[in-house]
Order: structure tokens, then C-alpha cells, then sequence
């Protein structure tokens, strides 16, 4: 395993078991599965509704607890102080576990400063290990560098071969904040894994398309998260160790950006601001009743 160490000193590791839309009644079998393969990073967030297939399979792994690295999300309901304090307590029941080694701030949206007060409060007390950002586009990534107490370590956003995200990537480097991708396949769409570019540099190295891009992302000192509920594709996945993209290939990977794909989840999308922040609505009307 290769590791990132964040801005606070911890380490953690550069590619990950993500159980974004895993059914909650399959998560605890896909990520015990992730763990006897290798992985030791896993992503889940509240939003997800399956941190408690996450925490039962690292209980049950007989993994010591500080070998494996947890991150979670607080979701758009929960973005104020009180909420995202409360919400952070509900995220260690669910995991079973008595600190979570990154959260996260699912989105730019509601009073994520609020929340962001009460990650960094957790921080100090001792729940979390590294707190952090996603969904953050540069300028709102520079407005919480800038004023919290304690800088975000992690800035997770859509990154892969079509949306490289390299001035976003500036930016966190300026920061001092470690890039992580999320949907590092691109959620399968445009025809990635049957990609000419891709396809050829895994001939090159006796490797196939997805973990040339796995590659590729760590050589750009970027974290990468995929997730599958296959076991097959979680070890073909994992097996990206024992090769190295040269500069040709590095520069074939750069010409894969692609301006004109479109972005997976638009925050720039009235629309879908407005679903997201749907459950921050029904919340406030319910009199602040939380939705998580």
C-alpha cells in the first residue's frame, strides 16, 4: 500500500473501498470481502445508510481497529452546529466505533460552516483524526482554508481521466489539502474500460484499463476510492502495486480530459442544489427534527 500523509500528520492510504449506492443488506459482505483482499480504507458517509455494514465488517475482520482507516460524511440535514454535532455522535453508534478517522462535508450547502465548527470541536476531542471537505470547488475550498481553525485535510471531489481536475489540484497543493477522488471510473460511462488510450497502456504493462486509471491517479498524488461489489474486481482493482506509468503514458492519460463530458453531480445545476438540499427543507419544517 502506498499512503498520503495529511497536513495534521496522519496517514492515510492512497486507494480505497468506496460503498457509495452498495446496498445496506450487502455492505457488511463487500467490505469484509475489500478487507481479506487488502483494502484498509473505506469510504462511507451518512447519506449512504450503510455505515453499520461498515462497522460490523471491521469488528468482525479481526483487523486491529488502527489498521483500518474509516472516513464518513455529513449530509446536507445536518449542516448546522447542533446538527452536525448530534449526527457525528449517530455516525459512531452506527460504525461502532469510538473515533472515525476522517469525516467529511458532504457538500458545499446550508450553514456548512456550523458543521464544519462542530467537525472541528469533534477533532479536539478526540472522535475524529483528520477532518475534511467534498464537493468543495476551489473557491469554497479557499473560504474554509482561510477562516476555520483547523485547515481541511481532504478535499474529495469527481476526478478521472475525462475531469482530471489539475487546477482544482493546484489549488489543494497551495492549500496543503490531499485530493481524493470519487467515481475514479467515471461511474463506467463513456466507454472507459473499452477506451483505446487506456486499453493500450494496459497492454503495455500487462494490466487492464481500470487499474491503469487507479495508476494514474496515485502518480497525480491523488487518492482514489473505487468501489464494485464484486470480489473479481475489488482484487484487479488492488493489483495496481507492482507497476509504473512512464511520462508517455502519464502525457497519453492527460489527453484524456475531456471539457465536454458532463459532470456526474452538477453543483453549478439549480436543480440539483435543489434536491439535494431538499432534506435541509423538510428538516427545517419539521421544526428541526433530525432527517439522518
Amino acid at each position: 500500500m502506498e499512503y498520503k500523509t495529511l497536513n495534521n500528520g496522519v496517514k492515510m492510504p492512497m486507494l480505497g473501498f468506496g460503498v457509495y449506492q452498495t446496498p445496506p443488506e450487502d455492505t457488511e459482505r463487500c467490505v469484509a470481502e475489500a478487507l481479506e483482499v487488502g483494502y484498509r480504507l473505506i469510504d462511507t458517509a451518512q447519506a449512504y445508510g450503510n455505515e453499520e455494514g461498515v462497522g460490523a465488517a471491521v469488528r468482525k475482520s479481526g483487523i486491529p481497529r488502527e489498521d483500518v482507516f474509516i472516513t464518513s460524511k455529513i449530509w446536507v440535514s445536518n449542516m448546522n452546529y447542533e446538527r452536525a454535532t448530534a449526527s457525528i455522535d449517530e455516525s459512531l453508534r452506527r460504525l461502532g466505533t469510538d473515533h472515525i478517522d476522517l469525516m467529511l462535508l458532504h457538500q458545499a450547502m446550508g450553514d456548512y460552516p456550523g458543521a464544519y465548527r462542530a467537525m472541528e470541536d469533534a477533532y479536539k476531542a478526540g472522535k475524529i483524526r483528520a477532518i475534511g471537505v467534498s464537493n468543495f470547488y476551489p473557491e469554497r475550498l479557499v473560504d474554509v482554508c482561510a477562516l476555520a481553525e483547523i485547515p481541511p485535510s481532504v478535499n474529495q471531489v469527481e476526478t478521472h481521466p475525462f475531469r482530471q481536475q489539475d487546477a482544482a489540484h493546484a489549488v489543494m497543493v497551495q492549500y496543503g489539502v490531499a485530493h481524493e477522488a470519487w467515481a475514479p471510473f467515471a461511474e463506467a460511462k463513456n466507454g472507459i474500460f473499452e477506451n483505446a488510450v487506456l486499453k493500450a497502456m494496459g497492454e503495455k504493462h500487462g494490466k487492464t484499463a481500470g487499474q491503469v486509471v487507479l495508476r494514474a491517479l496515485m502518480q497525480k498524488d491523488v487518492i482514489a476510492i473505487p468501489k464494485t461489489v464484486r470480489r473479481e474486481r475489488m482484487e484487479e482493482n488492488f493489483d495496481v502495486f507492482d507497476f509504473v506509468l512512464d511520462a508517455d503514458d502519464m502525457t497519453a492519460f492527460a489527453s484524456l480530459e475531456d471539457p465536454s463530458f458532463p459532470r456526474i453531480f452538477d453543483h453549478f445545476d439549480a436543480g440539483v442544489v435543489g434536491w439535494m438540499l431538499g432534506d435541509l427543507v423538510k428538516q427545517q419544517q419539521l421544526g428541526g427534527a433530525t432527517l439522518y
